[in-house]
């Protein structure tokens, strides 16, 4: 036999090789974790068709029983965390599943974790985690916005996706993301806009973070502001958050709301300002009243989107207050919250909500 034909049949040898092979890599699924608090995809509604329901009625593992093809995508395993509507979710919850989160992230069994969560304060699970999560392996929160048992129920499908986004290591360095219907936000932006709307979860300040098409995901740009591995509370989870309050701003309001927040032993007040995080010259008074007393005031906007930057409208300096920058009140009081378990300093404090 001539060189040439040993050497072609030695290339043909190690071409099937490979084709024999690829299969075998194809079919390597990722190891995603699904952690469930409840919510509404977990609901159930007392007679077919009725409008209302009860949130966290059915276990993980009926949910994911309840996804075809779900097996495809990844090796599936799921915990029950919580089993609660997230109107009710609390401090505990929260640092009960970040722990978790960490403690599954940190092992090479696991590729992602999806978190089921109701859609009220969704985000704000999102932000904490975004904070405290020290990985750069997906974490993925989805949810619903019709019960289990409704006609045409989104939570399936929500799940399906957020599983292929979990999986997927392109998703990785790319903080906590939320993933609904079809969209992909990443949580420094999410919101839930819409009190019925399947569509309700936007990023209105920076545009969501991409999307994805039965279980494809296409990304965009990567978040700007820090989370996860590049976060000062990635990793330390506290046994517990200082009391944060939010007080929220109106015409004719009075100092009441701050008042009864001092009085309450707060650490931290955020205001859910009119405009640029503004308020009645008697409550913009107490305010800074309280932060001469140690209490830490961060000044954001009920608005919904834009950026409460300091001393525009009002002296910060003067005040003794902070600037929420881009974040909403609900996710002000989380990074209050935990920049409260470092400092109490406002300086430090700005430079947090600069940052993150």
């Amino acid at each position: 036999m001539s060189a040439t034909n040993r050497w072609t049949r030695l290339a043909l040898g190690v071409a099937l090789a490979a084709i024999a092979a690829a299969p075998a890599i194809s079919m390597a699924k990722p190891k995603v974790v699904i952690l469930a608090t409840g919510g509404t995809i977990a609901g159930a509604q007392p007679k077919p068709g009725e409008v209302g329901y009860k949130a966290g009625a059915f276990s993980i593992e009926s949910l994911i029983q309840a996804v075809p093809g779900l097996g495809e995508l990844a090796d599936v395993t799921g915990e029950q965390v919580a089993n609660i509507g997230s109107q009710d979710m609390n401090d505990a919850v929260w640092i009960k599943l970040a722990r978790r989160a960490n403690e599954l992230l940190a092992s090479p069994q696991v590729d992602g974790i999806v978190v089921t969560h109701g859609t009220d304060t969704m985000e704000e699970t999102a932000y904490f985690l975004n904070l405290v999560v020290k990985s750069e392996k997906p974490v993925v929160l989805t949810g619903s916005m019709r019960p289990a048992t409704a006609v045409s129920a989104d939570g399936p499908m929500n799940l399906f996706q957020a599983v292929a986004v979990a999986g997927d290591p392109n998703a990785r360095g790319r903080g906590v993301l939320v993933v609904l219907d079809d969209k992909i936000h990443a949580a420094h932006e999410a919101t839930k806009t819409n009190a019925t709307s399947l569509e309700t979860f936007q990023s209105p300040n920076r545009g969501v973070a991409g999307w994805v098409s039965y279980a494809k995901p296409t990304y965009f740009a990567r978040p700007v502001p820090k989370h996860t591995t590049a976060s000062a509370f990635a990793g330390a989870v506290p046994d517990a958050l200082p009391k944060v309050l939010i007080v929220y701003a109106h015409a004719n309001v009075g100092s009441e709301f701050v008042d009864a927040a001092v009085a309450a032993g707060a650490k931290g007040i955020v205001l859910a300002g009119v405009g640029d995080g503004n308020a009645t010259d008697t409550m913009v008074k107490a305010l800074s009243g309280a932060a001469k007393k140690g209490v830490v005031v961060v000044r954001s906007s009920r608005v919904g989107s834009g950026a409460v930057v300091r001393n525009v409208e009002l002296n910060d300096d003067q005040l003794g207050t902070v600037a929420a920058q881009e974040l909403n009140p609900s996710k002000a009081r989380v990074l209050l919250q935990l920049a409260l378990t470092k400092t109490r300093d406002a300086a430090q404090v700005q430079k947090y909500f600069d940052e993150y």
